[in-house]
């Protein structure tokens, strides 16, 4: 076994990474398609579209940036300059994201709309791809790794958290009456202390294990690897069905209480009872030690699908107790999964170092591409159902809109979390170890 070898102010600072990108993650897959349909001022459809193009874009962005980082040779590292080179531009971005230029036509704030979120995208992964990628080449102690990945994602879950619960309030602070003003100020806010914790990260973290002979290798070398790496590809999906998952719940629910229960004010209420998310991915270090990571996960899966049934039960009889019990043992289980995604991708890139490649960048960028993917396969259907069943903002809705609502909020995650269990049991976690256990003793 090695020994420990990150210290605890760099562990802090490489959790912290995770919090800067989801200060403004977040407001993009909780609260963005609300901003643009009911305060920028374009349609449901305009948006689907507008989603489309920037995860089609976001496919080749996260391939894009994977081969920088393989290919980047600088003092240091291939990773970390990342974080320094990209986090200015992420964040102005963000702002301008949420800037809402009346000043300009119909027309005009569309493609201003194009060009902040296709920018805010690519920056995206610029800032966030190497979280992932440099993990595996901070340590090679399986715990420490665990243990980092957990640290990543207990601050990742706690902002998010944040951001659920106290953004509809701050908007309504900074905004007294204006959304568009209040979501201006709220992002800039959010922003602004996203780039101090990325440049921190930058200034914190170190790469230690990376072997020079089998480094920045042609991409046709990389992409034998990756076809032979079965279990990356299995983490691949899962990555991506949870994030479509997560999109069209997360997408809804302010659409759910507003419309539904005809209560937007409960919103904040509700996203705080995903601060359980926190026991999921607390537990993991522990649990993933006794019964496998694999399982570990599965287990996550299971918890989240129960907890999705109650939702079901709730939303269908607009019960609100029975809905927060419902997203409290949802988000259990959602600790679980998602807590172990960055930990499972190193995994699967010291089982490629084992098959002869270290391409840290491209395995790496299956997390942001399932990210990308789902949110934008995620944010059509929920956008194109609403502007299917003749949703118009600001106006009560149709039974049918009604209905679409119901069928986004609790019956597709439903049946999404069944076909990640199922694509999950392909994973094989022995033969990981295994292989990585060679190259590491």
């Amino acid at each position: 076994m090695h020994k420990w070898q990150t210290s605890v102010p760099e562990r802090l600072s490489y959790g912290l990474s995770d919090a800067a990108d989801n200060l403004v993650f977040q407001m993009m897959t909780m609260y963005l398609l609300f901003f643009y349909t009911d305060v920028f001022g374009l349609t449901p459809n305009e948006v689907a579209i507008l989603f489309v193009v920037a995860r089609t874009a976001d496919v080749f962005e996260s391939l894009l940036i994977g081969v920088m980082i393989d290919h980047t040779h600088s003092r240091w590292g291939k990773s970390r300059p990342f974080f320094l080179w990209f986090s200015f531009p992420y964040v102005v971005f963000a702002i301008l994201t949420f800037v809402t230029p009346n000043f300009l036509p119909h027309f005009g704030k569309l493609a201003w709309a194009y060009i902040t979120y296709l920018g805010l995208g690519f920056f995206y992964t610029a800032v966030n791809l190497p979280i992932t990628s440099i993990l595996p080449t901070m340590t090679e102690n399986e715990k420490e790794t665990t243990l980092l990945g957990v640290i990543r994602q207990f601050f990742g879950s706690s902002v998010q958290i944040i951001v659920a619960t106290f953004t509809i309030p701050l908007v309504a602070f900074f905004g007294r009456g204006n959304q568009q003003k209040g979501f201006l100020l709220t992002i800039a806010l959010f922003g602004i202390i996203s780039l101090i914790l990325i440049l921190n990260t930058f200034f914190h973290v170190r790469e230690r294990f990376t072997n020079d002979e089998i480094n920045h290798q042609p991409l046709s070398e990389v992409w034998g690897m990756m076809k032979q790496n079965k279990p990356w590809i299995v983490i691949s999906v899962v990555i991506f069905l949870y994030w479509m998952t997560t999109a069209i719940k997360n997408q809804t629910i302010i659409y759910y209480f507003k419309y539904v229960l005809q209560n937007e004010s409960l919103v904040s209420l509700a996203n705080s009872f995903t601060l359980t998310a926190l026991i999921g991915v607390v537990s993991i270090y522990f649990v993933s030690g006794k019964i496998g990571k694999k399982n570990t996960m599965l287990s996550g899966i299971v918890t989240a699908f129960v907890g999705q049934i109650i939702i079901t039960i709730a939303a269908y009889s607009q019960s609100v107790p029975v809905l927060f019990v419902g997203i409290f043992v949802n988000s259990i289980g959602n600790g679980f999964i998602i807590g172990l995604v960055s930990i499972m991708i190193a995994d699967t890139i010291r089982y490629g170092t084992a098959m002869g490649i270290q391409a840290e960048g491209v395995l790496a960028s299956t997390d942001d591409l399932g990210v990308n993917l789902g949110l934008g396969l995620g944010g059509l259907v929920t956008a194109e159902s609403l502007q299917l069943t003749g949703y118009v903002s600001n106006k009560p809705q149709s039974a049918s809109t009604i209905s679409a609502i119901n069928l986004n909020f609790a019956i597709i995650p439903l049946v999404l979390y069944v076909v990640m269990f199922v694509v999950l049991l392909a994973y094989n976690e022995t033969k990981i170890q295994t292989e990585i256990s060679k190259i590491t003793n």
